[in-house]
């Protein structure tokens, strides 16, 4: 990755993203020494790695976990999505300075908080960071057994998560809140992902510009430098699809969640899911821009309580 965009990406990064600056590779190497084999001098001068290379990007991920926040184990098939830490870390930021607005501005921390993780993959990544950074509690709906296997497996793996992620297999996977929350239970915030794609050509498609902007380079079938297997990036309409979805859901558990929350990857799906939340009519509703990697994205929140009853939540759980 070029020096220059790389500061320009970095300093797009939340103040507490412990990834805001450029990576210190080689402290990275010492807590990963096999990361030191993709490490080559760029045409800027520059150590970096290959970030078109998957075994590259997931040593440097798997780095930084453990440099950063603590994590020794984090092994999962290589056909799950390996995702970029310090974007998954942004959102998390995001929705902490969220809850410290109904906090006297102070980000409410420890096992009191319990965030929902609408598809938490195979690497359980967002309440990896969320246990290691605020020390949350977490619940994490899955629908394909394999990688809620392999996020149990991690869970069990690191000491620091033992006891504060529950992993829940969702049977159904057109439902979000359904049979992964109790009817009287209640979460903090939760938080999602969605799937970009709405077929495998769209994901292929999607992989080839990926390449190319990476490495510059073509192929006619390229590998995925973030992986990912088919739930991860294809739903059945898109991207909008499942954030209607999901949207429509929500109101069935209005008093369940303080602050229901999705990324929205396309700018162009943004009006559409503003326009759909209007007519759900929550109380309130915030888009908050991110730029992370080589694209822009954003988070749409919306709650339905009032200012009375979140006043009351923070008193009751916080």
């Amino acid at each position: 990755m070029p020096l220059e965009k790389e500061k320009q990406e970095k300093a797009r990064l939340h103040p507490r993203n412990k990834n805001k600056d450029r990576y210190d590779l080689g402290a990275l190497v010492k807590t990963t020494p096999e990361l030191q084999n993709h490490v080559a001098t760029n045409k800027y001068g520059t150590e970096s790695i290959d970030f078109s290379n998957p075994k590259a990007v997931r040593l440097l991920n798997t780095a930084i976990l453990h440099h950063h926040y603590g994590i020794a184990h984090w092994e999962f098939p290589k056909e799950n999505l390996c995702p970029p830490i310090p974007g998954r870390a942004d959102y998390l930021h995001h929705m902490a300075d969220l809850l410290a607005e109904d906090n006297f501005g102070k980000i409410p921390k420890g096992e009191k908080i319990t965030g929902l993780d609408i598809g938490m993959g195979a690497s359980c990544i967002y309440s990896i960071i969320g246990v290691s950074e605020y020390g949350w509690k977490f619940i994490g709906s899955e629908t394909d057994r394999k990688s809620l296997a392999s996020a149990e497996r991690i869970v069990q793996s690191n000491p620091s998560l033992k006891g504060k992620i529950e992993c829940k297999f969702q049977e159904n996977p057109k439902k979000f809140f359904h049979r992964i929350l109790d009817r009287e239970e209640k979460v903090d915030f939760a938080l999602c992902n969605p799937p970009f794609h709405a077929s495998a050509e769209e994901a292929q498609k999607g992989s080839q510009r990926k390449i190319r902007n990476l490495s510059g380079k073509k192929t006619a079938k390229p590998e995925l430098n973030f992986s990912g297997i088919s739930s991860e990036l294809i739903y059945e309409g898109g991207e909008l699809e499942f954030i209607h979805n999901m949207v429509l859901e929500s109101t069935h558990f209005s008093r369940n969640c303080l602050w229901f929350s999705t990324l929205v990857s396309k700018q162009s799906h943004l009006k559409r899911v503003l326009g759909l939340l209007e007519k759900t009519e929550p109380i309130q509703t915030r888009v908050i821009p991110m730029g992370t990697g080589n694209k822009s994205s954003r988070i749409v929140a919306w709650s339905f309580l009032s200012k009375k009853e979140r006043k009351a939540w923070r008193e009751a759980r916080w």
